[in-house]
């Protein structure tokens, strides 16, 4: 018994600290960021009944695994950069953007082995 209460404390704990739920946590993103999220990806994967909830499924296991403003910052790096020039080198060279990408890129492949 002593081991489940230690164990709840050191689960739990972390997430008492963020102020936040786990449901919170795990729901951060709102409805258009998924949707987006969705039609995009139904666009690029087919639009079927089967991709609409494989591409559901993907959303939520990446919104499991990266809290929604990581996500952001992941994206608006890699649409940085796509626009190319000088002053979006750093968007490609600095470690913080590839940091970024690197996570949303790990969320995206577990998604992805978990739904697809």
């Amino acid at each position: 018994m002593k081991y489940w209460v230690g164990a709840f404390f050191a689960i739990c704990l972390p997430f008492a600290a963020w102020g936040q739920s786990v449901a919170e946590r795990l729901n951060d993103y709102p409805t258009a960021a998924r949707a987006d999220y969705v039609f995009a990806c139904m666009a690029t994967n087919g639009q079927s009944r089967e991709m609409l909830e494989r591409c559901s499924c993907s959303i939520d296991e990446i919104a499991a695994i990266l809290p929604y403003e990581r996500y952001v910052q992941a994206e608006t790096v890699l649409s940085m950069r796509r626009v190319g020039g000088e002053r979006m080198a750093v968007f490609k060279s600095a470690v913080m953007p590839e940091t970024l990408v690197a996570e949303l890129r790990r969320a995206q492949a577990e998604a992805e082995i978990v739904c697809f």
